[in-house]
């Protein structure tokens, strides 16, 4: 039935302003603003939907994920723009999780954008 319908996702924020600087000029995704809502146009061709919601509960899952080439390249240049990076059991000062030599999976680093919810930068 969906087969070729061109499926998004979405997620909450509580204060859209506060999220469109935040992926727009932090992260530097392409962002476009409609009717109180954003839209994250993502690299893939990919569309991620961000809408308000007043009494907004950050997700306690990785909602966003952005594959990078090189994790360190990358924790080191969010890091200079303002980003801090969450500390789980496992994760390096830097706040990557070295999955590989762990034999865990890939290489992982979690944030949180403005609303609490929590994003990584994957290594692929």
């Amino acid at each position: 039935m969906f087969k070729n319908s061109p499926a998004f996702s979405g997620f909450s924020v509580d204060d859209i302003p506060k999220a469109k600087a935040f992926y727009g000029d932090v992260l530097g995704v392409e962002v476009t603003e409609e009717n109180g809502m954003l839209t994250l146009h993502l690299a893939t061709g990919g569309k991620v939907l961000i809408y308000p919601k007043p009494d907004h509960v950050s997700a306690t899952f990785t909602i966003l994920n952005f594959p990078t080439d090189n994790i360190d390249e990358s924790v080191a240049e969010l890091t200079q723009r303002g980003i801090t990076f969450e500390q789980y059991d496992g994760t390096d000062e830097k706040g990557i999780m070295q999955g590989v030599k762990m034999g865990m999976g890939p290489n992982i680093a979690w944030f949180k954008d403005p609303a609490g919810n929590i994003l990584s930068v994957i290594e692929q």
